[in-house]
């Protein structure tokens, strides 16, 4: 005869979800407080050097708060509201997109080794963007460098798809291989753009190649913001249904998604967050691929979780990076597709061996 347990003797072990989601909370807030702390440094910072609490005065003061942490003269205020904050907002918003995108693109290919940069997507908005300047196109108004830039990327991103594909699954060479060829195709296509273009549209397409956020304005951010909020939304809209689709598309398919409309519309909002983020900031590469992976490191990889937690990692990411660019070497502006690279481009090593590794060879 076999005795009842008492109630009081009973453990309670905590369910891996039940840890991941603890790990998911402390890991938001962490980097919420981190985007803050950054933010406000970033606005104090520079050549018109101002403290921590001269930059929540001036902030407050601008919502309306009157405080006395404020300095008097009006050329702070100037420097914080016209010249930085734009700056950093943007920077934040084009973090966000990429890292999403990243997201987005391992997800959809099945392969780690999937980003904007890495395959030619961004190379594609910029080849986009660079023609609707060149030309003098102006078919949507305002809208037309991000329209043509949005054309550009879902060429390049379709191209990766269709031709990377074999036998339902994407191979990892067969990936890098076409990210070099369209990569390559739209290299060429800006070289023969600059040959054609003025001094202006030159000095610009040069800029979408090394990537910057020098200059950005609110009127810029007026446009980007929707378009990567759309992004964000369909994103997290589908965030499940990545989940089901990461267990293989037969599965996916027996469990009800719909797996060739959920590829497109994932496609194109990659190409939607990716070119928004281009067509004012360039190229700026490996966002998406680093961030995406230290998440799924620390909360697993649960899409929507990850999501919400890699587009705060890349707008902590490119916010650190903007700041590093603007104050590393005195009186001048460092491209912040540079440093980026100089990040993300030994993480790809790692990450490409570590793959080959774990695979026990090219696949």
């Amino acid at each position: 005869m076999t005795l009842a347990r008492p109630v009081d003797d009973e453990v309670v072990v905590p369910t891996p979800s039940t840890h991941l989601g603890s790990r998911f909370a402390v890991t938001t807030i962490l980097l919420a407080l981190a985007i803050v702390a950054a933010a406000v440094i970033s606005l104090g910072v520079g050549q018109y050097a101002l403290s921590p609490a001269e930059v929540v005065g001036v902030l407050l003061q601008a919502v309306g708060i009157p405080n006395d942490w404020a300095p008097a003269a009006p050329t702070a205020a100037g420097v914080i509201l016209d010249i930085r904050l734009p700056r950093i907002v943007e920077g934040l918003l084009i973090g966000a997109a990429l890292a999403a995108s990243g997201v987005l693109m391992q997800a959809i290919f099945g392969n780690p080794l999937a980003d904007a940069a890495v395959v030619g997507v961004s190379s594609g908005a910029a080849l986009g963007a660079a023609a609707s300047l060149t030309f003098g196109l102006t078919i949507f108004g305002v809208w037309t460098t991000p329209a043509w830039a949005f054309a550009g990327g879902l060429v390049a991103v379709f191209a990766v798809y269709l031709i990377s594909r074999s036998g339902g699954r994407t191979e990892v060479v067969t990936l890098l291989l076409t990210g070099i060829a369209i990569n390559a195709i739209a290299g060429a296509g800006l070289a023969f753009l600059t040959f054609l273009g003025t001094t202006s549209t030159r000095e610009q397409i040069v800029f979408w190649q090394l990537g910057s956020l020098n200059g950005a304005l609110w009127q810029n951010i007026a446009l980007i913001a929707p378009l990567i909020l759309v992004g964000m939304i369909v994103s997290f809209a589908v965030a499940r249904r990545l989940d089901l689709f990461a267990l293989g598309e037969r599965t996916a398919r027996h469990l009800g998604v719909r797996v060739e409309l959920l590829r497109v519309v994932v496609i194109t909002t990659v190409a939607l967050l990716v070119c928004a983020a281009v067509a004012f900031a360039g190229i700026i590469g490996f966002v998406g691929l680093v961030i995406p992976h230290l998440m799924r490191m620390a909360i697993g990889p649960a899409h929507l979780p990850l999501l919400i937690t890699s587009a705060l990692g890349g707008a902590l990411l490119l916010s650190v990076a903007d700041l590093v660019a603007r104050t590393a070497v005195p009186l001048a502006d460092l491209p912040i597709g540079m440093i980026t690279s100089l990040v993300g481009g030994p993480f790809f090593l790692w990450l490409l061996v570590r793959t080959r590794r774990l695979s026990g060879g090219w696949a």
